[in-house]
């Protein structure tokens, strides 16, 4: 498939994506790009730091999530865990009935019958 096409898809949901995983549990940025990356890079491809930390920074700005520093037990430096605010969690249940919603009305045109002839 076009490149253009897959890039347009993914920057589309992506936000989605990090706040149900943040929703999910307390975490941090390395977490995230790693969970992205063992469930979703066959689809969404291979997280970088590059992509999933702008949009934790815009999330944060946007007031849908919250951070905190805490001391790393590994090599004595500190983590940065992210949590999802209450802004968040509405923002993301209506990302979420709008997706739901969104996948019908698509799926509804590409499973048409008028559709699957067309492509034979």
């Amino acid at each position: 498939m076009n490149q253009k096409y897959v890039q347009q898809f993914k920057k589309g949901s992506l936000e989605m994506v990090l706040l149900c995983l943040i929703a999910q549990k307390e975490t941090y940025g390395y977490e995230i790009i790693t969970e992205l990356n063992n469930k979703g890079a066959a689809v969404l491809g291979y997280a970088k730091e590059g992509t999933v930390y702008p949009i934790l920074y815009r999330l944060q700005e946007a007031g849908l999530i919250q951070s905190r520093i805490a001391p790393a037990a590994a090599n004595g430096g500190s983590k940065k865990y992210y949590s999802l605010t209450e802004k968040g969690k509405v923002s993301l249940r209506e990302m979420i009935d709008f997706w739901k919603d969104y996948t019908v009305c698509v799926n509804h045109f590409i499973n048409g019958p008028d559709l699957k002839e067309a492509l034979l």
